[in-house]
């Protein structure tokens, strides 16, 4: 089995995908574990997700798409809608919270009170600061970076798209009316064998150019 690094080093944007190639339900719902188990900010959690494989889903979530990234939508296996929440409701924090003590998290009522009023109170404070959207959009990018290595993990390829028409996309979706605005959708298949991306040497800036020891 590899290791993370060694993923790291061999994953790679997918430009091109074999669209006669289908990911099994079996490892789709492995990737769905996954995005669950995504960690956030006091485990707020503030997600969800949008997913499609059909040709009538990519045929409706393509009228958000741009030209030049129709084609990893058409020749994908199943593609991710990620949507971050504009709104943390009583209700939805409430849920949260009730899940944690149902899984087992709390042995004390207190601890689990004091969990509660701590998670609303960093939630609240972004409201407070105005960069609430920001905040909850950069959880939701952790999912999408653990959906993109898990994924490789299992010989999948991915693509994260940001070149999208967000504001058709929330209008596809009726977002608004639910409190989720998208933040990136991603492609997920396995590469054509002609995947212009596949052969083209990985490039990141050396160690030194971005890592400075502060000791």
């Amino acid at each position: 089995m590899k290791d993370f690094l060694q993923i790291s080093k061999e994953r790679y944007t997918t430009k091109h995908y074999d669209s006669s190639k289908k990911i099994s339900n079996a490892d789709f719902q492995k990737l769905l574990e996954i995005l669950r188990l995504a960690p956030s900010a006091v485990n707020v959690q503030p997600w969800f997700f949008y997913t499609g494989s059909s040709k009538e889903a990519k045929d409706t979530i393509i009228k958000a798409i741009p030209e030049f990234n129709i084609p990893r939508i058409q020749g994908c296996s199943h593609f991710v809608v990620l949507c971050a929440r504009t709104k943390l409701e009583d209700e939805y924090l409430r849920s949260v919270t009730a899940k944690e003590s149902a899984d087992g998290r709390y042995s004390e009522d207190r601890i689990r009170d004091a969990v509660d009023e701590h998670r609303r109170l960093f939630s609240n404070m972004h409201v407070e600061l105005g960069d609430f959207n920001e905040w909850t959009a950069r959880q939701t990018y952790i999912a999408m970076a653990a959906l993109l290595y898990g994924a490789a993990s299992m010989g999948i390829d991915s693509t994260p798209i940001e070149g999208m028409d967000y504001s058709k996309c929330d209008e596809i979706l009726n977002l608004k009316e639910k409190n989720l605005r998208s933040v990136a959708i991603v492609t997920l298949g396995y590469r054509a064998s002609d995947d212009s991306n596949a052969s083209r040497p990985k490039s990141r800036l050396e160690l030194e150019d971005i890592v400075q020891n502060i000791d």
